[in-house]
């Protein structure tokens, strides 16, 4: 699989509980930090539910 770099690029405030439980499970939390993650079809169903919040790009 892909290796991809996720950042957060907005906050999780007033947000519904669950797109902060999965920001969380990203790895993330803060805006403007990066995880690198291999791009399975759960991480893919995770950034699909809060790419409005997230940055994905391919390494």
């Amino acid at each position: 699989m892909a290796k991809v770099k996720i950042t957060q690029i907005a906050s999780t405030i007033d947000r519904p509980e669950r797109q902060k439980r999965t920001i969380q499970a990203l790895g993330l939390g803060k805006i403007n930090r990066t995880v690198e993650v291999e791009f399975t079809p759960q991480i893919a169903g995770m950034v699909n539910k809060v790419g409005h919040l997230v940055s994905v790009k391919e390494v």
